[in-house]
C-alpha cells in the first residue's frame, strides 16, 4: 500500500503547493508542535518504536541458496541521522494529524531503521498534506479547508523539529539527513535555508536525498546548495548524495518526473551521486527488498524453493547502477543482471503500475531507497568513522 500511495502523490504535492501558494499567504498561522513531547517523534533513540522493527534478511545467492542475516542497532553510534518521510498519510483531513499510523510506521521500516546500526535515528512526525487532499485537488473535488491550507505547514514543522534536535539532542554530534521524495524536497529546502552557509553546516556529515531532482550547475558539484557539494567518496563529509533511479531498459520519457530540475527554464541539471560507487562509474547495488507487497509473492524468490519468512531479502549480484546523462536527463541507471537459468528470481518489482502498464515517467521511484539501502548504510558507517577521526 505504501508504494501505491507514493506513486499517487509526488506530482500532486507539487501541483497543490503551486496552485494554493497565493491563498496560503493569507491563511492563519498553524499552531506549532511541541517537539519536546516525544509523542511527536516517529522514531527516537533508545525507544521501542517503528525504528526498532525487525530487519532480519534472507540473503539469496544466484544459485538459489539462502542464508539468514541478522541485524542490530548500535545504541552507542557516534553520529545521528535525522529523517523526513515521504507523503504517506491516509488521514481524512487536508493536513495529517500527529498520530503515527500504520503507513508512517511501514515507510520507516523500509527506509530508515536499518541505519540505526550506524547512527542514532530521529524521525519527527509532521503535518503533511494527506493523500485525501491531494486526490481532491487532482480530481477537482470540493473538500472543506482545501483552499485555506498552508503548503508550508509540513516544512515549518520539520524546521521546528530540527531546531529542537539541535538545541537539546545534538551536543556537537555529526548528523546525516535522510529523505525520500517529498521528504527529500523538504530537506533540500531545509539545507538551503537553514544549513548552507550557516553555523549548523559544520555538523553536517552528509545528506541522502533519494527520489529527487537537486539542481546543480552543469559539470559542477554545487548549484542550489552553494557550499554543500556532491559526495565522491565515503570518507568525504559535509556533502550530499542525491539520486533518482530508472531501469536501463525503461529510461526517462519526455514527461518524466525525475532526471531534470522542475523549475521551468532552469539552466541547471539534476544531480546524481551513485550510492554503489560515489567515485563514478558502475557499482553493485546492495539492495534490501521487502519480501512481500507490490505484487511480490514471498514464495517466488527461488524457483521451487521454500517461502521466505524474513521481512527482507538481499540479492547479491542481481543489481548494478551508474549515474548517466542521456537525452537531456541525469539519473541513476539500474541494470538487472537477471539469469533465467538461475533458480533465483531474475527480475525485481518496483515499477509504478497503471493497471498492467508500467508508468515510465516514475522510474523505480517506489524502491529508490530499497535498492541502494546496503550501500547507503555502509556509506554512513564510513562517514561516521571519518567524522569522528576529524573531530
Amino acid at each position: 500500500m505504501f508504494r501505491k500511495m507514493l506513486a499517487a502523490l509526488a506530482a500532486g504535492w507539487l501541483a497543490f503547493a503551486a496552485a494554493h501558494a497565493a491563498q496560503a499567504q493569507d491563511a492563519a498561522a498553524t499552531p506549532k508542535n511541541d517537539y519536546a513531547d516525544k509523542a511527536n517523534w516517529l522514531c527516537w533513540p533508545g525507544r521501542a518504536d517503528a525504528c526498532s522493527a525487525d530487519n532480519t534478511t534472507t540473503v539469496i545467492k544466484a544459485d538459489g541458496s539462502m542464508v539468514r542475516e541478522t541485524w542490530k542497532a548500535d545504541p552507542k553510534a557516534s553520529i545521528d541521522c535525522f529523517y523526513v518521510y515521504p507523503t504517506v498519510s491516509l488521514d481524512k483531513g487536508v493536513l495529517s494529524d500527529m498520530v503515527p499510523g500504520d503507513e508512517e510506521r511501514r515507510v520507516v521500516e523500509q527506509q530508515l531503521n536499518r541505519f540505526a546500526a550506524k547512527c542514532r535515528v530521529y524521525a519527527p512526525m509532521y503535518r503533511q498534506f494527506t493523500l485525501t487532499a491531494l486526490r481532491a485537488m487532482i480530481t477537482h473535488q470540493p473538500m472543506p479547508g482545501l483552499q485555506g491550507a498552508r503548503p508550508d505547514t509540513g516544512y515549518n514543522d520539520v524546521v521546528d523539529a530540527w531546531n529542537y534536535y539541535l538545541a537539546h539532542e545534538n551536543k556537537g554530534r555529526g548528523v546525516v539527513l535522510i529523505g525520500h521524495s517529498q521528504g527529500s524536497g523538504v530537506l533540500t529546502r531545509l539545507l538551503a535555508a537553514e544549513i548552507d552557509g550557516k553555523p549548523s553546516q559544520k555538523l553536517l556529515v552528509s545528506a541522502i536525498l533519494g527520489g529527487t531532482n537537486l539542481p546543480v550547475e552543469p559539470g559542477k558539484d554545487t548549484g542550489l546548495l552553494k557550499s554543500i557539494p556532491l559526495c565522491h567518496t565515503d570518507s568525504q563529509t559535509g556533502c550530499v548524495i542525491p539520486f533518482a533511479s530508472f531501469r536501463d531498459t525503461v529510461p526517462p520519457p519526455a514527461n518524466t518526473r525525475f532526471g531534470r530540475p522542475r523549475e521551468p527554464g532552469s539552466t541547471m541539471v539534476a544531480a546524481c551521486a551513485n550510492p554503489a560507487n560515489l567515485a563514478g562509474g558502475k557499482g553493485e547495488l546492495h539492495a534490501y527488498l521487502a519480501t512481500s507487497g507490490n505484487g511480490q509473492d514471498p514464495s517466488g524468490w527461488v524457483k521451487g524453493g521454500s517461502k521466505v519468512e524474513t521481512p527482507f531479502v538481499s540479492v547479491p549480484g542481481l543489481l548494478s547502477a551508474q549515474c548517466v546523462s542521456k537525452n537531456g536527463f541525469d539519473y541513476l541507471e539500474v541494470h538487472v543482471n537477471g539469469d533465467p537459468a538461475s533458480p533465483r528470481l531474475d527480475d525485481i518489482k518496483g515499477d509504478v503500475m497503471l493497471g498492467t502498464k508500467v508508468s515510465e515517467d516514475w522510474g523505480l521511484h517506489l524502491i529508490d531507497m530499497n535498492i541502494a539501502m546496503g550501500n547507503l548504510v555502509d556509506i554512513v558507517g564510513a562517514e561516521a568513522k571519518a567524522w569522528t577521526a576529524r573531530k
